[in-house]
């Protein structure tokens, strides 16, 4: 992995949303400790857990709220980082996937009309249903074919951006590997809360995923602020790994009880949620964009 040279400052004031995700906490942390004062986060209303210096309750589904949002802070740029990504909640509720994933992309996009905003959006490896014989994993233009509601809702997003916003960045992330605010969200956290607790973990040696540093994500996500890139782009690093692979990794980093590990296969999974295939992504096309490979292999 190579960097490039020091960044300019992104657009200014800078609005970061879903800061309740792995993504979206770590970014907002990221841009408000080197630009203080000049950096939102916005969390979920219910979230009141969440709180601290930057941090707004605000819903994206309630547009007078966001309205209200932009007419106070008059933001040069937004990461888009909103999304409800349970699966099985989306299945069980597909109001609350379409709510959260698809109306709050809508209402950003009717707020910003016609304004000089720098959008960045954050999408997934699950537009995907991982069924595909690529050996060098998805390109950008092999058509979407989610096997979930949360993969359907993140697809019927890039379409309102792509129609609307043609000046906006889609990234499609994988598994961000950092910490998470409650200590138990995202792939780190979770698997290592259920390690802790000495309860068992069950993975897929089937759903195949290309995680990525979340630090390296950071620095992607300020390079895209301040460039002129738009369209679709993916954002997955270069090391594949099944979700069993990565309960491996964790095990044997924490010197975990190794028997607290169950691996199983799609076809022996719960019928809810369903569950994507062979996900990676090639992200070459990053790459040649910013002029150097930005995503280091999860773990070093």
């Amino acid at each position: 992995m190579t960097f490039a040279a020091a960044l300019p400052h992104p657009p200014l004031p800078l609005l970061v949303t879903g800061i309740a995700g792995v993504a979206g906490y770590n970014a907002f942390l990221h841009f408000r400790d080197r630009y203080p004062g000049q950096v939102i986060g916005v969390r979920r209303v219910d979230n009141w857990p969440l709180s601290g210096p930057g941090i707004v309750a605000c819903d994206l589904h309630d547009h007078d709220a966001l309205c209200r949002l932009f007419d106070r802070y008059g933001f040069a740029a937004v990461l888009n980082c909103e999304g409800t990504c349970k699966l099985k909640s989306c299945e069980l509720d597909p109001w609350l996937a379409w709510r959260v994933n698809v109306i709050g992309v809508q209402n950003l996009l009717e707020v910003m009309a016609g304004a000089a905003v720098r959008l960045i959006h954050l999408s997934v490896d699950l537009v995907y249903s991982g069924d595909t014989n690529r050996p060098t994993g998805y390109l950008e233009d092999d058509p979407p074919d989610p096997v979930t509601i949360y993969g359907k809702t993140m697809v019927q997003a890039e379409r309102l951006i792509l129609a609307e916003r043609p000046d906006a960045c889609i990234l499609r992330i994988s598994l961000p590997m950092g910490k998470s605010f409650n200590g138990h969200a995202g792939a780190i956290d979770w698997i290592e809360s259920r390690f802790r607790k000495g309860k068992p973990v069950t993975l897929l040696h089937d759903e195949v995923r290309t995680p990525t540093f979340i630090e390296c994500l950071n620095r992607v996500f300020h390079a895209v602020l301040v460039n002129r890139m738009s369209g679709v782009f993916h954002a997955g690093g270069p090391r594949r790994l099944s979700l069993y692979q990565i309960g491996e990794i964790l095990q044997r980093r924490g010197r975990f009880d190794p028997g607290l590990l169950i691996g199983c296969y799609r076809n022996g999974y719960a019928p809810v949620p369903p569950r994507a295939g062979n996900v990676t992504m090639d992200s070459s096309r990053l790459a040649a964009a910013l002029g150097y490979h930005p995503l280091a292999a999860w773990p070093d």
